[in-house]
């Protein structure tokens, strides 16, 4: 109930804002050794050992071989124009990651000036005073100057068993990543950094490292498979060309390098990174901050949300909705005054609060009293109590004891748990029934009650226990927490896209079912409490579970056995959490998310996301996110199998049929510029679709290269082929050259990209309606593609490099007609594929 404040004695103002700035100039952040970041040449050297560039220096090389400088030299300026845009998104991927880093990292609470702020961990300097309390952690090595403190220090000793720290200068010691399990306290910091016990040992709690999402898994054994496949494939190819086709070695060999350019799909990497990446960021702005970056992933998997209560659902804003006296008069939060009747009941729950408290109860007991009793005489600001009796395990209630008038007489005021203060009231059978019966009424009703007591003793020495008083009856006291305006619209969506939400709250079954009923969460009124959880077994708890939606009187260890059980089950769990008990079921879910405004340290640090409004509609926003994420990833990925389907038969068929070169790696080279920004710019910032959220959540075996997806690609990609060979093949047998076919062939093609784009944005639209739909960056490729048309054919050096001509007038026609019939291939194969499906936009 009681928030203990740490002590802060007089002459402890803490240091000056300005001097503390001077500190953290001169010694530099409070950050313990970690990972460095990446460096540019780390980044360029990357960059330079990925296939598709040492392909290209291999190419250009090979050019220079032949005596071809103007083909060499614009092969090779290729390579640093990709190489700039493949640094400036891992930069900027890398920029989102730091300050998504930089916002999810630790706090902490310092006293500068006389003032508490809180500032970011790595601005703590030597010298600083911080206000630690249960959950922190600690930001830097300190001695403690006041207060009483139980400290996990199992990082730096490997000892389970929390420390007692006592003001002293061998008892106060407290060291950096280390954490406050119990009590509040004031300390100096008189280390930090690389200066830290655990900075000079080397085991800092670095920022989390993001490990490999599954996603990524998949791609990597994808594209290795297919860069061992296109080697073996390309080698045969260039002997293929040298030996039977009768080309000079070295023209095979460029030849071999085209074909494995067209076949690595090199974007798909770029395509997962960015897109994870960015999508955090874009989350970001939905107030829900990314601290493992593979978790945006698994958001459009999502299956149960399992939610606590105060905060999430309700807005953590305690307000008094009641007051109850024991012969059943009451007053609800609606009355325009407060009667006389009345007084005692607020005189003595505010006498039993703190004058400044923490807790939002008695914060609301303070504003509920002076709002009534400010002009009464059963208002004492002054009182200041002699002796308090703390909350306890054995006694859930405490108790303030006041100097009474006369000698050795003392005024008791105590508030608690009813059951706990009817206890200390001695109360006998009937009357202890009848008040319990008002306690459910009211819990019924979604209230949270203390009950208050007031008693008188005379004596000179305190008794050990507040059981030894004598206490009169005074009433009860109703707070609510009222349920989030916007929750029931988010918590409808949720079950409108098959997402099943499970409240997991340490409080009353009664309240829960009744902010339940409130926000619409569950039609089940059914409630299993911890106290019956610890009855059943695991199997016997899952088929409950499969029918309860609400669970109440929960101990943190049973939240962890409860997502333990969920993922059995096969459910992908999301999780909220705020404690430092939180936090082994918040590291057990697929998705864990500790809140930002009441979440400790230790909860944000085992969670993947964190909420920065503890707000449920930004869960459900980000559920959103991740599935327009996944469904984006979808669609790029098929973008990418249909392109370089045509781009592997016209570098591979016109060798095999003896017609002159179609692609060359410079053709090749200019079209990856126009899939990579097509992949990571156009489909990133794709909307979502109408339906996101009214489909199932997608099971955690889908992934984006599922023969399925990939199948429509193919064929989407070997139709567009067929078509431009064809069209190649007949502008040959009108008579005209090499180069003004290619040219034919190549304008196409690049359009043909463009359609590929426009068909995999929506599949269930055809692909010329789709250019309709809203994409800022839609329209700049448009402007970007034909701007580098006009380039390489109008711009005489470039078609000469490019191997291109002048577009003949029968070649015209040709590229119109490639073009038409591309659409009407692009829209059989729509109307087949989608033919009885019902969610075309998933796939």
């Amino acid at each position: 109930m009681s928030a203990t404040r740490p002590p802060h004695p007089a002459n402890l103002a803490g240091l000056d804002p300005a001097e503390a700035a001077r500190r953290l100039t001169e010694h530099g952040p409070n950050l313990l050794p970690g990972s460095a970041p990446w460096t540019l040449w780390s980044m360029v050297a990357g960059v330079l050992l990925e296939p598709m560039f040492l392909m290209l220096l291999v190419a250009g090389g090979l050019y220079l071989a032949l005596g071809d400088r103007a083909e060499a030299a614009f092969l090779l300026s290729f390579v640093f124009v990709v190489i700039g845009i493949t640094l400036a998104q891992e930069r900027k991927t890398q920029r989102a990651l730091e300050s998504l880093r930089e916002l999810s990292a630790p706090r902490a609470l310092v006293i500068r000036g006389g003032q508490e702020i809180r500032v970011p961990g790595r601005e703590v300097v030597v010298g600083d005073l911080l206000v630690l309390h249960e959950g922190d952690r600690i930001a830097a090595d300190a001695r403690l100057l006041g207060g009483h403190l139980d400290v996990n220090e199992s990082l730096l000793t490997g000892e389970a068993v929390p420390a007692t720290k006592l003001p002293g200068e061998d008892t106060g010691q407290l060291f950096a990543s280390t954490v406050v399990t119990k009590g509040v306290g004031v300390a100096e910091v008189h280390a930090i950094a690389g200066a830290t016990a655990v900075g000079r040992i080397g085991q800092a709690l670095a920022d989390t490292v993001e490990p490999v999402s599954g996603l990524q898994q998949a791609s990597r054994r994808l594209i290795r498979n297919l860069t061992v496949g296109g080697l073996v494939l390309a080698a045969a190819y260039a002997l293929l060309g040298w030996l039977w086709d009768g080309h000079g070695l070295l023209q095979s060999v460029l030849a071999g390098i085209a074909l494995t350019m067209a076949i690595l799909p090199e974007e798909i990497p770029v395509i997962l990174t960015v897109f994870l990446a960015l999508g955090a960021w874009r989350i970001s702005r939905h107030k829900v901050l990314t601290r493992r970056v593979p978790a945006v992933e698994a958001l459009g998997a999502i299956s149960v949300l399992a939610v606590d209560k105060t905060g999430t659902l309700t807005q953590n804003r305690m307000q008094v909705a009641e007051l109850r006296l024991v012969d059943d008069s009451s007053h609800d939060e609606d009355a325009t005054d407060l009667p006389e009747l009345f007084h005692e009941l607020v005189e003595f729950a505010m006498l039993a609060t703190p004058v400044d408290p923490f807790d939002p109860m008695e914060k609301a007991i303070q504003q509920f009293g002076l709002r009534w009793l400010t002009d009464t005489e059963h208002v004492h600001a002054e009182w200041a109590p002699e002796f308090e009796y703390a909350l306890s395990p054995e006694i859930l209630a405490m108790t303030h004891v006041f100097r009474g008038d006369a000698r050795d007489t003392h005024l008791l005021a105590t508030k608690g748990a009813p059951e706990a203060v009817i206890d200390l009231c001695h109360l006998g059978a009937d009357d202890a029934a009848a008040i319990l019966r008002q306690v459910e009424a009211m819990a019924e009703r979604g209230l949270r009650v203390l009950g208050v007591a007031r008693g008188e003793w005379q004596g000179a020495a305190w008794p050990r226990s507040q059981h030894d008083f004598d206490f009169r009856f005074l009433g009860l006291v109703g707070f609510v927490d009222p349920p989030r305006p916007e929750v029931p619209a988010a918590i409808a969506e949720c079950r409108d896209a098959g997402v099943r939400i499970i409240m997991m709250t340490g409080d009353h079954p009664a309240t829960a079912r009744a902010i339940a009923r409130q926000v619409g969460l569950s039609e089940r009124a059914e409630v299993i409490t911890g106290a019956e959880m610890v009855l059943l077994d695991d199997t016997a708890l899952r088929e409950r579970l499969r029918h309860v939606d609400l669970c109440a009187r929960l101990k943190p260890e049973q939240k962890l056995r409860l997502v333990q059980l969920l993922r059995e089950d096969g459910e992908v769990v999301a999780m909220t959490g705020d404690g430092v008990n939180d936090a082994p079921a918040l590291k057990a879910a697929d998705v864990g998310v500790a809140m930002g405004e009441r979440g400790t340290d230790v909860a944000r640090e085992a969670a993947a996301l964190v909420l920065l409004d503890d707000s449920f509609a930004s869960i459900v926003s980000a559920i959103r996110q991740g599935r327009r994420i996944y469904d984006n990833i979808t669609k790029a990925t098929r973008f990418v199998f249909a392109v370089h389907m045509p781009i592997i038969a016209l570098a591979l068929v016109p060798t095999l049929l003896h017609w002159p070169v179609l692609l060359m790696p410079v053709h090749i080279v200019l079209l990856e510029l126009l899939i990579d920004p097509a992949c990571s710019v156009v489909f990133e910032a794709e909307p979502a679709a109408g339906d996101i959220m009214r489909r199932p959540p997608r099971t955690p075996s889908d992934s984006p290269f599922a023969a399925a997806n990939l199948r429509h690609a193919v064929l989407q990609g070997l139709g567009f082929a067929a078509i431009l060979l064809l069209g190649y093949g007949l502008l040959l047998g009108q008579g005209l050259d090499a180069a003004q076919s290619r040219s034919a062939v190549f304008i196409a093609l690049v359009l043909g990209l463009f359609l590929l784009t426009l068909a995999n944005r929506d599949p269930s639209r055809p692909a010329l309606a789709c250019a309709t739909r809203a994409n800022p960056w839609l329209g700049r490729m448009f402007v970007g593609v034909a701007l580098m048309l006009a380039a390489v054919l109008g711009v005489p050096f470039l078609r000469e490099v490019m191997g291109l001509g002048v577009p003949h007038l029968i070649a015209i026609p040709g590229t119109l007609g490639m073009l038409v019939v591309t659409v009407a291939w692009l829209e059989i194969l729509r109307r087949t594929r989608h033919a009885g499906t019902r969610h075309p936009t998933t796939h």
